[in-house]
């Protein structure tokens, strides 16, 4: 099986990269594709023609339609995007949505992260302690995994110096700076087959799944 994998960041891209070879083996490929955000799907479905505005919900009515004509059948797409404040069960309806109005429709799945990627993270409290030695334990053995909590100022507590506060005192542009940096140093140090993190488990799953069905 080939994947085509959307996320909507470039520290979701760094860490899938280390991820996914270890879900799906060597006998299967992808390749991983950083959008500029999550944005909404727009009305109508028709989304956004301008390549320059890289904003994954946006795009991604003509990107499943054009993978729909595009796409053999050992090739799928896997969304991955943050819950953020949604309700769960109208987002996936919404995408669910869009995928129906392809014709014909590309074998995809939507994999949601519960609230926000580094929740994936914070299910490998292990990882995290050997990324960081001096992170705050106390910190994260108090996160109940998928909980809408502010996840990523949640990690930040536990490892960044001075907290979520400091951190968002320097702003977006260093936010987002820091989270490539989490990727990169916990990212490796995670056993994927021991997550706490349900929306880990259920992309881990629905990956492999795919993959033993081509």
């Amino acid at each position: 099986m080939h994947f085509e994998i959307l996320i909507e960041d470039q520290s979701g891209k760094e860490a899938l990269e280390t991820l996914v070879p270890q879900i799906i083996g060597n006998e299967h490929t992808y390749r991983i594709f950083p959008y500029k955000g999550l944005g909404a799907i727009p009305k109508g479905l028709q989304g956004s023609i301008d390549p320059a505005k890289r904003i994954l919900l946006d795009r991604l009515p003509k990107v499943l339609s054009g993978y729909g004509k595009s796409l053999t059948n050992d090739q799928a797409v896997i969304v991955v995007c943050d819950l953020d404040d949604r309700c769960l069960k109208a987002f996936r309806e919404e995408l669910y949505g869009v995928l129906e109005m392809c014709d014909p429709k590309p074998k995809t799945c939507f994999c949601i992260a519960i609230e926000e990627g580094e929740a994936w993270y914070l299910g490998d409290i292990t990882a995290i302690r050997r990324a960081y030695p001096h992170a705050r334990m106390a910190t994260l053995h108090a996160y109940e995994n998928d909980s809408i909590c502010g996840t990523w100022e949640w990690l930040a507590d536990a490892v960044y110096p001075g907290g979520s506060e400091k951190l968002k005192s320097l702003g977006w542009r260093h936010i987002g700076k820091e989270k490539s940096t989490w990727a990169e140093k916990i990212t490796p140090h995670m056993n994927v087959e021991m997550n706490d993190s349900p929306s880990f488990c259920y992309f881990r799953q629905k990956l492999r799944l795919m993959a033993s069905s081509d």
